[in-house]
């Protein structure tokens, strides 16, 4: 399903990452993949609320969790710069899809990273 918001379409996710060698790219598209995911979920379930919402978000983090093992054999992982990178792309999720009130927190609450 392609993604409808424009400026979710627009936008980079874990730029950051990208940019700095540590991360190898193919396990930070996967990363990437995670939170287009996500968007498309968000888009075609379209949560009435924040508790709905975090039920997305959450599935995400889960995905990530499951990520880190990846990042870890290719020698990296999921570190501080990481860690603020994907919790400012859910953050960056919930306000592109008008949860300007989600907590930051919540939205990746059952992460291990």
């Amino acid at each position: 399903m392609p993604i409808t918001n424009q400026r979710v379409a627009a936008h980079r996710f874990l730029a950051g990452m990208y940019e700095d060698d540590y991360f190898p790219d193919r396990v930070v598209d996967r990363g990437s993949d995670i939170l287009l995911r996500l968007c498309a979920r968000v888009e075609a379930d379209r949560p009435g609320d924040l508790t709905a919402l975090y039920v997305l978000t959450h599935a995400a983090t889960e995905e990530f969790n499951e990520l880190e093992a990846a990042f870890e054999e290719a020698g990296s992982e999921i570190e501080t710069t990481a860690r603020e990178e994907i919790g400012e792309a859910f953050w960056f999720v919930a306000q592109a899809y008008g949860f300007a009130d989600a907590d930051p927190e919540e939205l990746i609450a059952p992460r291990e990273w």
